[in-house]
């Protein structure tokens, strides 16, 4: 498959993006892919640990592949995106789950289905370049892959602001905000990836599953690792926990227009679907009362099922995406969003909801 490269090296796992004039974009293919990977190795003795990364200095991967959605949605085959995200959804749970470590390295954006596959493992380590950012609230969609479980843990109120403004955190705020673990300069990647790799040939961490090699892992990131670069949030954060605590969206933008800095976070949500920021809303503090990655899932799967028929999601694909004229004619204001209308999108799906493994 030209899009991914799945190989062993020594007793590494490892995993590469290889899509660079897409972004490294998550197709339904490379999803099943790197499921199929992490199962085989998640036993195999022969493997220590997964490493993944991605070519190209734009990208790790900037979401996953709209274009495949818009089509399907199009035909009113709301049935083969349903299937994606379900299987994507069920990846991203067994990267917060593996039993083994899983190190990602992460450069330039990191975004949606690019936080799934990265944020979710134990070892995420950022770069100069790195810009972790949740948009999904831009093009009708919601935080998903998990996010918002990733969400619901940052300091105060970051996860409601993060989540409803698709704001592009840098080095310093990824880590802060808990999205990622270490800072190690680029230009020292190769070095690093040389070292890990070489974990393995070692006696002293032969168990695969064990402490072992999670302390080499750790020992080999710890080597390179630079102190963490500064987090320009931390300045705001009575600031964005003041406006982001309102109980609600019409009390959150009032709260907004309190500050000039607000204002100016105002003017962005405004841009975004009413429906997808009030369900963003609800579903970060949803992931608060009930932590868990799966209960996360099983919350968004339900938004996403009905993102197509019953949202603003094929409109948002066409503005962004499609035609690129950013002005999509979203269903609602951003004032008229009813509690009816948050609960209808974020109900059980019964039969249909997302199933997990006993």
């Amino acid at each position: 498959m030209t899009e991914i490269s799945i190989r062993t090296e020594r007793r590494a796992g490892r995993i590469t993006l290889t899509r660079p004039r897409a972004l490294n974009a998550l197709t339904h293919a490379m999803t099943l892919a790197i499921d199929a990977a992490l199962g085989a190795w998640r036993d195999d003795p022969a493997v220590a640990f997964v490493l993944i990364d991605a070519e190209g200095d734009r990208a790790f991967c900037a979401g996953g592949d709209l274009q495949e959605i818009y089509e399907a949605g199009r035909r009113g085959d709301f049935g083969y995106p349903r299937r994606f995200w379900a299987e994507e959804y069920r990846l991203n749970a067994a990267v917060a789950s593996y039993p083994k470590p899983y190190v990602a390295l992460t450069q330039g954006f990191v975004m949606g289905g690019g936080v799934g596959i990265a944020s979710h493992g134990s070892h995420r380590i950022v770069g100069d370049t790195t810009r972790i950012a949740l948009p999904e609230c831009g093009i009708g969609l919601i935080p998903d892959v998990g996010a918002s479980h990733l969400l619901a843990r940052a300091p105060g109120r970051f996860g409601e602001y993060l989540g409803l403004s698709g704001h592009r955190m840098g080095p310093g705020d990824a880590i802060h905000a808990g999205f990622a673990d270490a800072f190690v300069p680029e230009a020292d990647w190769p070095a690093l990836t040389s070292r890990l790799v070489a974990i393995g040939d070692a006696a002293d961490v032969d168990d695969a599953t064990g402490g072992g090699v999670g302390s080499a892992v750790d020992d080999a990131i710890a080597a390179f690792a630079h102190p963490v670069p500064e987090a320009p949030l931390v300045a705001l954060r009575e600031t964005i926990d003041d406006a982001f605590a309102g109980p609600d969206l019409a009390v959150v933008l009032t709260r907004l227009e309190a500050t000039d800095w607000g204002h100016a976070t105002h003017a962005i949500l405004a841009r975004h679907a009413p429906l997808s920021l009030a369900c963003t809303l609800e579903l970060v503090r949803a992931a608060r009362r009930d932590p868990g990655v799966e209960a996360a899932l099983t919350r968004e799967f339900r938004f996403t099922a009905r993102s197509l028929s019953d949202g603003d999601l094929l409109e948002g694909i066409r503005a962004a995406v499609i035609d690129k004229d950013r002005k999509p004619l979203w269903r609602d204001d951003i004032d008229s969003v009813t509690p009816e209308q948050i609960a209808h999108m974020l109900a059980p799906l019964g039969a249909d909801d997302l199933a997990w493994p006993a």
